[in-house]
């Protein structure tokens, strides 16, 4: 919960320096912003990787432990890979609100795949 919290206090801070600074310093503001995003993206998928290495380290024949081959590991690098270009371009044309509704559509992809993942667990 703290990271989301980071994350609306760093976007806040961001739109609040572009009142202060002006259009001209908008797109060093999101690109600041979007490295944010990033660090704290791939930090999060690192913990997780880790986290299950030792989990299947620890009893590699549990059931709950075994690898599915569920794609987690590909979304997450995939929407950190895919995150990249479109960030610029949402960013380019649409300026924030593109931003917004590009990283929102990531986020929804992610998470939409955590509720599929954790359906099929239960």
């Amino acid at each position: 919960m703290q990271e989301h919290h980071d994350i609306r206090q760093d976007m806040r801070a961001t739109l609040e320096a572009r009142q202060d600074l002006g259009p001209e310093y908008e797109a060093a503001l999101v690109e600041s912003f979007v490295d944010r995003i990033d660090a704290t993206i791939a930090a999060r998928v690192r913990a997780e990787v880790r986290a299950e290495v030792r989990a299947a380290d620890a009893d590699p024949q549990s059931p709950g432990n075994r690898r599915k081959g569920d794609g987690t590991v590909a979304i997450a690098l995939g929407s950190l890979g895919i995150g990249v270009p479109l960030t610029a371009i949402a960013a380019g044309e649409a300026g924030a609100a593109g931003l917004l509704l590009a990283w929102g559509g990531i986020v929804a992809v992610n998470i939409a795949h955590a509720l599929g993942r954790r359906r099929t667990r239960d």
